[in-house]
């Protein structure tokens, strides 16, 4: 879906910052508790009949879930899940390390170096000529943030879960939820909104979806305002909305 055209600004209005409070950490509690829960429920009581669209629904669940593992960590690079650092820190390590044992402390400073250097060489997200289309961007994003010994981790995680539970259950509900979320993270809040040219003012040279909250939230949690967030990187994802409607 190549976009050769200057994409001009989108027009956003500030959102006044307004004191967090601890209701992102109660979001987060509450992504991690679900995810948990149902993950629970999928691998150890559910035996999913394949001919009915059940099962399909829940992996669908379950990857919107991993999606707000991540869409959590990100928030806290921001220090934007508790104004109590600490904790910020801590619930960010923690949920990243849930999506497929993420090491937050190497992603912290990537994500900090891409909103610094957006579109340039040394954005560690940028695409460039040399890898056109989404499966060699996809692939070279991959490659960028997997490391060796996630891939080993999931590999120990895969054989002790398949000792536990059945292996059916183990790959549809741990492990393609976590790699259909990826594709999903990739594609809102990178593929999306920075492929193609952008209008030299264009600071953040970022794009931005539509105004239709719902599907917002449903797509990847309200990040297809990308533009919104490169704007306004202290709104937490459960505000970013704002920008929309203000």
């Amino acid at each position: 879906m190549p976009q050769t055209a200057l994409q001009p600004i989108p027009q956003t209005t500030r959102v006044k910052p307004a004191p967090l409070g601890y209701t992102g950490v109660g979001i987060a509690l509450v992504i991690v508790g679900c995810w948990a829960g149902l993950l629970t429920f999928l691998l150890a009581f559910y035996r999913p009949d394949w001919g009915t669209p059940w099962p399909y629904l829940l992996v669908l669940v379950q990857m919107h879930l991993y999606t707000g593992l991540f869409i959590t960590a990100h928030d806290a690079m921001h220090g934007v899940v508790s104004p109590n650092q600490r904790l910020n820190t801590a619930l960010g390590a923690v949920c990243a390390f849930l999506f497929a044992f993420n090491w937050y402390p190497r992603l912290l400073p990537k994500h900090h170096q891409h909103h610094r250097h957006v579109g340039t060489e040394a954005d560690p997200d940028f695409h460039n000529g040399r890898h056109p289309g989404f499966l060699p961007w996809l692939l070279r994003f991959a490659l960028n943030y997997v490391t060796w010994w996630q891939i080993a981790l999931m590999g120990l995680t895969y054989n002790l879960l398949k000792l536990a539970f059945p292996m059916p259950n183990v790959i549809a509900f741990w492990m393609v939820p976590a790699v259909l979320a990826t594709v999903q993270l990739f594609f809102f809040g990178t593929y999306l909104p920075h492929r193609g040219e952008h209008a030299p003012e264009n600071a953040h040279k970022s794009r931005t979806q539509l105004r239709h909250h719902l599907w917002a939230f449903v797509s990847c949690y309200f990040f297809g305002y990308h533009y919104e967030h490169h704007d306004q990187p202290y709104l937490p994802w459960w505000r970013l909305w704002r920008t929309k409607e203000a």
